[in-house]
């Protein structure tokens, strides 16, 4: 009996005392509940705020030992894995440094706002583990904008499967842009958009399958917010503000839309993959002839900025502008 009791208690002991990998932070869901372990040498900058609940709230240091938060320090940055199921659950990470969100087999549903959302204005990279299904839902609540909603820009990755529905708004929201890599994304409904992103998108590989949207499949803004400029396309894009939508490989389907297929503020350009859409459900601006003159010289019907809102003049700041001459629009770029 005491050779039994002694076994049990190293059992027991060992599994309290597992070690997670640096760097990490592990939170796995099970159903109203949610139990975060977080690696003992960041345990100094990362804190969470919500218990038990699976409802979780984490804020993260703008930076920790040994990192350069002004530099892409992969091996240095901070890894939430997430894993389990909730039917009424959430991640909600707050910081302003780079990091990534591993996807390890989680089911995430969030019946009064975003499945997952990231207020942290960086590069964060959301990877789906390797033959991992993972699926995230959420509920109709119009104070966000994405199922998935991220303040800074979504680099998307792994070889696994991640389905997204969006009941709100758009499935996935990215405040800058957007980049897919490798992984199966599907998502099955959006309100409005399936992917919504701000200074350009990017598809370098991956199956990406989008259906049943009330707007676009696709929509990527220009990003003209305070102090943000029209750059032009970029080597590698860095710091790039084109509104551009690339497709370079992979495949993606389209399907169910109520608007377009996509709609790029900036030029679509497809070098490579497949596409399973016609070339007439995208819209970019090669579809509106160039105007060469000052418009201020001519007869103007009407000036309206890149979300169709009417202005009573040309705006100084750099930006495209939809100028209407005699019934006929036409582009015009500040330069």
């Amino acid at each position: 009996m005491k050779q039994t009791l002694l076994i049990l208690s190293l059992i027991l002991t060992s599994a309290t005392a597992r070690a997670i990998s640096d760097n990490t932070v592990e939170i796995a869901y099970n159903g109203t509940t949610a139990t975060v372990t977080v690696a003992s040498n960041i345990s100094s900058y990362v804190t969470v705020s919500s218990g038990t609940s699976s409802h979780v709230v984490i804020t993260q240091a703008e930076s920790f030992a040994g990192v350069d938060p002004t530099k892409s320090n992969t091996d240095g940055e901070i890894i939430y894995a997430l894993s389990g199921t909730s039917s009424n659950g959430s991640l909600l990470l707050e910081g302003s440094f780079k990091c990534s969100v591993e996807l390890n087999g989680v089911t995430l549903t969030n019946p009064s706002g975003p499945a997952i959302n990231i207020q942290n204005g960086k590069r964060i990279s959301v990877s789906a583990k390797s033959s991992t299904v993972n699926t995230l839902v959420d509920g109709a609540n119009e104070t966000y904008n994405g199922c998935l909603h991220c303040k800074g820009h979504l680099k998307f990755k792994g070889k696994g499967t991640l389905n997204v529905t969006g009941n709100s708004r758009h499935a996935i929201y990215s405040k800058e842009y957007c980049e897919v890599k490798n992984l199966v994304l599907n998502i099955a409904s959006a309100v409005k958009d399936g992917i919504h992103c701000k200074e350009y998108f990017l598809m370098e590989s991956g199956t990406v399958s989008i259906s049943n949207t009330g707007d676009d499949g696709i929509q990527v803004e220009l990003d003209t917010s305070e102090g943000s400029t029209q750059t032009g396309i970029t080597a590698d894009h860095e710091e790039e503000n084109t509104g551009n939508f690339y497709m370079e490989g992979g495949t993606l389907t389209i399907n169910n839309f109520t608007e377009k297929a996509v709609k790029a503020d900036g030029t679509a350009t497809f070098s490579g993959g497949t596409h399973n859409f016609n070339a007439t459900d995208v819209q970019d601006v090669t579809g509106i002839s160039d105007v060469t003159i000052t418009p201020a010289s001519r007869t103007i019907d009407g000036i309206y900025d890149i979300h169709g809102r009417r202005l009573s003049a040309l705006p100084q700041r750099r930006s495209l502008y939809i100028v209407v001459e005699n019934g006929v629009a036409k582009k015009y770029i500040r330069k």
